[in-house]
Formats: C-alpha cells, structure tokens, sequence
C-alpha cells in the first residue's frame, strides 16, 4: 500500500512545474506526510490520555489541523467535497498554513521538543507544489496512509529509507544524504553503544547512523519506562549544514519513533574547536563526513591543522568532541591513509597518538554507488595512544553496484573476525612502531596476500611462442601419420 501510494505521488509531483527531481519530490512528499503523521501521533496521545483520565492538549490549533484544512470528512467518513482545492488551498498552505507552522520555532524555548522542530522544519521549506489541484490529490493519497501499528509505522520508515537512497541518482549531492545500510548497521554493532551513552553525528545527512543506532539499542534489552525516555530524548544527537537534509534526517528519525530528535540545522564546522568544553562532549560518534568538499579560510581558522578538506576537519572535530574513553566509527575516503599533504600527516598524527585506532576496514570501490571512490572505516577510542592497528580488507567476488549493493552477509567474516582480531588472508595487524615516523603512513597494504608474477620481458614471450609453434608442429605431423 505505502509503496503504491508513494509510486502515485512521484507521478503526479512529476507532472507539477514546481517539482523538478527526485529531491524536490522527497522534500514535498515530506512536508505533507509529517503533517499527517503528526495528526496521527496527536490521536494516539489523546486516546492515552483519555484512558489514564487526564486532559491533553493539540499542539497543532484546530483550524491548521489535518482532519479541518486536509482531510475534512463527512458523517459516511468519506472526504467533503467542498474541501479546499486549486487556488484556494494553494493560498491557505502558502499564505495561512506555512506562516502559522513557522512561528512554532520562535513561540517555543525548549530545542528539543516536537514543537521546536515543526516550527524548525517550516522555516526551512516551502511548498514547491504549484498546482494546488495537484496539492490536493497529494493530501488524498497520504490521508489514506495510516501509522497506528508497529508494522504500519516499520513499513513506512523502510520506503521513506528508500526514497533517500532514491535521491543518491537525482543528482544536487542527493548521494551525500545515503549510506549503506549494511555498512551502518556493521559499524553500530562494532561500536556497540549503550543505553545511557550519548550518540552524535556532527553530519548527520539523513540520520541513518542515528536511526539504526536506535533501532539497535530498542532492542539491546528489555527496556523499562527510563529506558525508553533516556533514548527519546537524551541519547541522539547530530548537526546538518544543508537544509533538504536537515528535514529529510529529522523526519526519518520522528517516522522510526524518535518524537523530537535533536537535531540541529548549522555548520558544524563553523564552530571553533577550542569552544567545545566538557560538558559538549560525546560517548560515541558515529558519521560518514562529506568528503571532496573545501571548506573557506576563515571555517579553517577553526581547526589547530589547517586543511580544505571537509572530512579532515570533520575528524578533528570528531576527535575533539569524543569524551575520554569515547568511541568512534568514521567513514573516510582511503587516500587519508597515505596523503603526503602537511595537514594529512600532522591529523594521522593526532589520531594515533591522542585516540586508540584499533580498526580499519578496508571497504571495495563501489560500496558508495556513484561516488567513484574508494573508503575505509576508522574505528577508535579515546585517551589512549595507538600501539596496533588490526586491517581488514573486505575482498568479494564481486562488483559492487547499483544493481549489486553491499549487503550484510559481505560484512559477516568482519565482525566474527574483529572482536579476536584475527590474522587472516584477509585481515592483518599493524605496529605503529614500524610505521615511518615522519609520515605516519597508514596504507593497507595487505601482507598477505600472495604476491603476483613478474612480468616477463618481449624477448621471452617471444622464445616461448616459438617453443609452443613447435610443439604445434611436431604434434600435428604425428597426428598426420596417424591418419
């Protein structure tokens, strides 16, 4: 049902002159299906109150609600025909609806409630759908979406997941906002966060680190009512620069369960490092930075090691916002390892000596489908120099692809083998004390892995094309013989 009804939708946005791509479609989808889902969650919340006997009240006033300007209904249950439509709803969303949702963020104290981030989300869009005819098909086919059950509310957040993934072929760095999750959810694991600790994500995209490190601690024990308060609201927490992802990562986490995510729409990297105190600090970081980015001069003078280079400064600010004893899994592009730049050897520097790199995985091209790039996933702790560090180089047999993504089984042998820290023909352990001290080059190069024929000089080519020519021969002449 949820997949038919978002097929419909991407039709019709399709035909409206105000959507242009896949992200315009995400993004418009988005606003209209928080607005029903919200009508939804403020039902359940009404219900539960009126069965505990106490009074609870709409954040949403009853002219903007769904059921009054949407989805109004008669006594049959079906939609009133003198429901706002064309020019008339256009109007309503764009002059009444936007205005009022909008004046949420400046009316509320507190960042980290919903309230907060609906007046966040709308300060941030527009509706883009120029036809308010086709507006209004849009809130027909959503009002038929329901999110009262466990599996309904799974369902939806699995294809919301595959929107995004959508966006990654829609051009505009809509790739920036995905990674896999099979990588995801094998870092979750490696990095096993607790209930209690702290999770950030200082490039939070769309919040895939976040939502699977949700999904992973809902179901790391029976969990009691502190429990499950501790992580709606004090255990997620991420930054995002660009706006389309900033919406598309809170609504991700909100359609997962999480009601108010803390998640807030600025630069991360124009915050300078010596601002972060202890009390800003985290238990765990898991990100997958931009990379390829140049960030200006003065977003450099925020950094001690002074780079262009957006995921090099991501990683010192990683680094610098872990707590003592902190633990972190970083993707990163694989030319970190081996950069002869000042700035690459001064931050492999800084990352050996200041955190424990424990592990690096080796990830094939075309684990990121479209990016061209090859990566690896760091994974330290911090407070502790670096004595080893355990390779391990994911070899598959085969290519990776859009139509051939990575999956979890690829990722099995890692984990099995990275608590050991076993030696394989596939994995292998580094001393830091070999290592040139001048460049601190961290290449994985593979020591075990059996080392190729030399190629042979023309000469010799050609001496053993004559020895073959005249094996030919003499076997012809016997066979001749025969006959």
């Amino acid at each position: 049902m949820f997949e038919q009804t978002f097929k419909n939708i991407d039709d019709l946005l399709h035909k409206d002159a105000g959507c242009g791509s896949e992200l315009d479609y995400v993004e418009q989808t988005s606003w209209v299906l928080f607005l029903k889902y919200l009508d939804d969650l403020e039902r359940d919340k009404q219900t539960a109150a009126l069965l505990s006997g106490e009074e609870y009240t709409n954040i949403i006033a009853h002219e903007y609600s769904w059921s009054v300007w949407a989805a109004p209904k008669l006594e049959s249950g079906k939609l009133d025909h003198d429901a706002l439509s064309g020019d008339d709803l256009s109007d309503f969303v764009n002059n009444s609806l936007f205005p009022y949702l909008k004046k949420f963020k400046a009316d509320t104290v507190n960042a980290n409630t919903i309230e907060y981030k609906i007046g966040e989300i709308f300060s941030e869009l527009k509706n883009r759908i120029q036809s308010g005819y086709n507006l209004r098909e849009v809130i027909n086919l959503i009002d038929e979406l329901r999110f009262q059950t466990h599996v309904e509310k799974h369902e939806m957040s699995h294809l919301y997941e595959s929107k995004i993934k959508n966006m990654g072929n829609a051009g505009r760095n809509g790739g920036e906002y995905y990674t896999p999750r099979p990588l995801i959810k094998t870092i979750v694991k490696v990095v096993a966060p607790k209930i209690g600790e702290t999770v950030y994500d200082g490039a939070v995209g769309s919040a895939g680190f976040l939502v699977e490190a949700f999904e992973y601690l809902k179901t790391s024990k029976n969990l009691t009512t502190n429990d499950i308060t501790t992580l709606q609201k004090n255990t997620f927490y991420g930054k995002e620069k660009k706006s389309l992802a900033y919406i598309i990562g809170v609504m991700n986490m909100i359609l997962h369960g999480v009601e108010a995510p803390n998640i807030i729409h600025t630069n991360t990297l124009a915050e300078p490092l010596s601002d972060i105190q202890d009390k800003d600090r985290y238990d765990v970081v898991l990100a997958n930075p931009p990379f390829g980015g140049k960030e200006r001069a003065e977003v450099q003078q925020n950094f001690p090691i002074k780079t262009g280079e957006t995921a090099s400064l991501f990683l010192q600010h990683f680094i610098k916002i872990l707590k003592a004893g902190g633990r972190a899994g970083i993707v990163i592009k694989n030319t970190f390892l081996s950069n002869t730049d000042n700035a690459s050897i001064a931050l492999r520097k800084e990352l050996l000596t200041s955190c424990n790199l424990h592990t690096v995985l080796d990830l094939p091209g075309g684990t990121f489908t479209g990016a061209g790039v090859k990566t690896v996933v760091l994974f330290f702790d911090k407070g502790v120099s670096t004595k080893k560090v355990w390779f391990y180089s994911l070899n598959l047999d085969r290519n990776l692809g859009k139509t051939n993504p990575l999956n979890e089984k690829d990722l099995e042998e890692f984990i099995a083998f990275q608590k050991e820290q076993t030696q394989s023909e596939n994995s292998w352990t580094l001393d830091v004390n070999n290592i040139d001290q001048s460049t601190y080059d961290l290449s994985a190069k593979n020591p075990n892995t059996p080392e190729e024929a030399p190629l042979r000089e023309p000469n010799e080519i050609l001496k053993h094309m004559a020895k073959l020519d005249k094996e030919s021969e003499e076997i012809l002449k016997t066979v001749k013989g025969l006959l």
